[in-house]
């Protein structure tokens, strides 16, 4: 990729202000997020081009001059906002930083999932396990945990994952659809989102979703709520169990977002499994974020720090994978791509697989 291939033309001056901004990046990272939560941005943002002197501020706020002169004396080393002679006005870093739904989202997801337990990533790149979900809890992995994480880290954890694919379904969903599936089955269905979206794009198709129980549960609850009961049935386990059968000879099965959480030995046999369930006419269908395939730097940026997620939380041996890694993969496993569709959503790639001869 072309922002990657070549180094960026920088003095020696600035490449060592981005080393300390990279030395003090946690500090920056709390004083954005305590801007945010105690709404200084967002009074700012409603004073408009005057913007709102420190005094005025505090009339406002929870916090005393003292704190919010901290917070926004780095908040203009930040760029987020700029002095008006006394008055503070936003800048257009902070009303990204203010307005853009995916700031807030990634924003929420490192500071109630990931901040804590980064602390750990240096052990759990060590030991090739998540050693800063101990901050959570006693778990192997971060999935099964899921329904137990505090309700803050819980919300954005789903929110998270949700935003991406919802971005992604509208324009995949007719390309899925063209292809006529009748039976699908949702490997790593999480809550249902996919499948109840295909249950209102096609009223004939049923979708069975494999997935542990605790967030099958949910999928049942939201399937009832939307009157699909009769179409959306479920099929608890554990996917990296490979005594655990797959549900053979439907015509289409779906993988979204889904390999990313694991290695690539996991993965090839999670594929293998599929291509043993699948027959000569079935189709896979694989939606993920390839680093390699972003449309901008800045999303290959985010892409690539989600990996750390990975490393540090999930499980401690997964990533946001290069195309070329799984494409060697699917073919290992059996499986070849007919279709191969990028820039979809998010930056989010569609795979179609079939079956080898």
């Amino acid at each position: 990729m072309s922002f990657y291939q070549n180094p960026k033309e920088l003095s020696a001056f600035d490449a060592k202000f981005e080393a300390q901004k990279i030395a003090f990046g946690p500090v920056s990272f709390q004083v954005a997020h305590c801007l945010l939560k105690f709404e200084v941005l967002a009074t700012i943002d409603k004073a408009g081009d005057q913007g709102a002197t420190l005094a005025q501020l505090a009339q406002t706020n929870m916090l005393n001059e003292y704190a919010l002169g901290v917070l926004l004396d780095m908040g203009l080393s930040m760029g987020l906002v700029w002095l008006n002679e006394d008055a503070y006005v936003l800048d257009k870093t902070g009303y990204f930083l203010l307005h853009d739904d995916m700031a807030a989202i990634n924003l929420n997801f490192v500071q109630d999932v990931c901040y804590q337990g980064l602390f750990k990533l240096d052990k759990a790149l060590l030991d090739g396990r998540p050693a800063g979900l101990s901050v959570f809890g006693d778990w192997q992995t971060i999935y099964p945990a899921l329904k137990d994480l505090p309700q803050d880290a819980k919300e954005s954890w789903f929110a998270f994952d949700h935003y991406y694919s919802d971005h992604a379904f509208p324009q995949i969903l007719p390309l899925v659809f063209d292809h006529s599936p009748k039976h699908l089955v949702d490997i790593g269905g999480n809550t249902g989102k996919w499948a109840l979206s295909c249950c209102e794009f096609d009223p004939e198709v049923e979708v069975t979703l494999m997935d542990f129980p605790g967030q099958l549960a949910v999928a049942k609850e939201n399937a009832a709520k939307r009157g699909f009961t009769d179409r959306v049935r479920t099929f608890a386990t554990d996917l990296l169990d490979e005594s655990r059968p797959f549900i053979e000879g439907a015509d289409t099965y779906w993988m979204s977002q889904f390999l990313d959480c694991f290695s690539k030995a996991q993965i090839l046999s999670i594929l293998q499994r599929t291509a043993k369930a699948m027959t000569a006419n079935s189709q896979l269908f694989i939606v993920e974020t390839f680093w390699d395939r972003q449309p901008s730097a800045a999303s290959a940026y985010c892409v690539n720090a989600t990996s750390l997620y990975f490393t540090a939380m999930a499980n401690g041996n997964s990533r946001m994978y290069h195309s070329k890694d799984l494409m060697a993969l699917l073919h290992q496993a059996g499986l070849y791509v007919d279709e191969d569709t990028d820039n979809l959503g998010l930056g989010h790639t569609l795979l179609r697989c079939k079956r080898k001869p």
